[in-house]
């Protein structure tokens, strides 16, 4: 749906998530989009380039997050908002409502 307002389709898909999730890093994007990797670090890159988003370490992992000094943070964010809502809701589950462990599973526990 933005993907022609934008001329890439990874740029909706990025911008959406990251106003469902908050933050994201490369593989976690390609895990949930099932897409190769490159393209999707070339465009985090341009979007933090851009100002966008900015980006941070932890641990080895680079991290990218809204810039909150972005001029037109609201407005980009509204504009994903506004495109989730109108996907699909088979694409909704499958592409955008992930299950992350928020912590590590306990010693021992099996799987």
């Amino acid at each position: 749906m933005l993907e022609y307002l934008f001329s890439n389709k990874n740029v909706e898909k990025i911008l959406i998530y990251l106003c469902l999730h908050g933050k994201a890093n490369a593989s976690e994007l390609r895990v949930v989009f099932g897409s190769a990797l490159d393209p999707i670090q070339k465009t985090l890159r341009k979007l933090e380039s851009g100002g966008l988003l900015v980006s941070f370490l932890e641990g080895k992992t680079r991290v990218f997050q809204w810039n909150p000094r972005y001029p037109f943070l609201k407005e980009i964010q509204a504009l994903s908002e506004k495109a989730y809502g109108y996907l699909p809701s088979d694409i909704q589950e499958s592409q955008y409502q992930v299950n992350r462990r928020k912590r590590p599973r306990k010693t021992g526990k099996s799987l």
